[in-house]
């Protein structure tokens, strides 16, 4: 049994998985579009023209599955009351993936030192998910 996060884009999946695939080194396991389900969505689900859309996708960043859809391409989407959160074994790779998801963001947190960690911050991407990244030894 796990736990996964599965985030829904709402119309810009395609483009949140590439920047991950930059910012984190993150592999693509599998995107699945709307038109390619066996089975159409429910009539009023998706917007028409959705047909190249992602219905389904997964990919591995730090070592997590993270799964992602366009959701119902509402062009709209919200990612409150949580945070993602990245252990890093160096501040070289903390300093790495907190500056390449900052890109296009607004940082929260600055990286710094804090009782619990050599290097710690914590931003918004570009997207609206939040991450919080540090050295945890």
């Amino acid at each position: 049994m796990s736990v996964e996060p599965y985030l829904f884009f709402e119309g810009r999946c395609e483009e949140a998985i590439e920047f991950y695939r930059k910012a984190l080194d993150a592999q693509v396991q599998m995107i699945m579009r709307y038109k390619d389900s066996p089975e159409p969505p429910p009539p009023g689900m998706v917007p028409a023209g959705s047909d190249n859309k992602v219905m389904h996708a997964s990919f591995v960043a730090a070592g997590t599955t993270i799964m992602a859809s366009d959701g119902s391409c509402s062009g709209k989407p919200t990612f409150g009351g949580f945070s993602l959160a990245i252990n890093t074994k160096t501040t070289a790779d903390t300093d790495r993936y907190f500056n390449a998801l900052a890109q296009g963001g607004q940082v929260q947190m600055p990286l710094g030192k804090t009782f619990w960690s050599p290097r710690f911050g914590m931003l918004t991407d570009k997207f609206g998910v939040g991450w919080m990244i540090g050295v945890m030894e």
